[in-house]
């Protein structure tokens, strides 16, 4: 029986590993990956508690990771951010500590909203003052910017094309 035990351990360890190689994980995210794997959640708190002794689960330094990849890959706005790291089980502390951390790593949201707006405004040369900010409001609202860096960035592209 304990042989089991310890077979069942090292397989879903390897499972933990394997699924760790692809990129950084939350805990939550390695505790519903190994649930779904049919672990028992006794297995499961030993492989959590194993990796986080090794240094290979650390909710702290897989959110610093997530915001500065999310920044460079595909910008998004605080809000949405927030949403995300909370849905991997990021606790809002840690998500406010690690914002506050990485603020001078990343371009501040405005940079971020206008560079992600350069190329929609370049195609809506000649368009209604109000289709632009429809559209292109849009765009940048569904990735989680404000209302304000929303407008602001509208209105300092539109202002640079005069």
């Amino acid at each position: 029986m304990y042989n089991n035990c310890m077979e069942q351990f090292r397989n879903y360890l390897n499972l933990a590993y394997r699924y760790l190689s692809i990129r950084n994980r939350s805990e939550k995210e390695m505790r519903e990956y190994l649930g779904r794997k049919n672990a028992a959640q006794e297995i499961i708190d030993k492989i959590v508690t194993s990796l986080k002794e090794k240094k290979f689960l650390n909710d702290e330094e897989f959110a610093r990771s997530f915001v500065l990849n999310r920044a460079r890959v595909k910008p998004k706005g605080k809000a949405l951010l927030k949403m995300e790291l909370r849905q991997k089980g990021i606790s809002d502390d840690l998500i406010k500590k690690v914002l506050d951390e990485v603020r001078e790593e990343i371009p501040d949201e405005l940079s971020q909203a206008k560079d992600l707006i350069t190329r929609r405004m370049q195609k809506m040369v000649g368009s209604p003052r109000q289709e632009i900010y429809q559209k292109v409001g849009g765009f940048l609202a569904r990735r989680g910017f404000s209302w304000e860096i929303v407008k602001k960035a509208i209105d300092d592209s539109l202002d640079n094309r005069v």
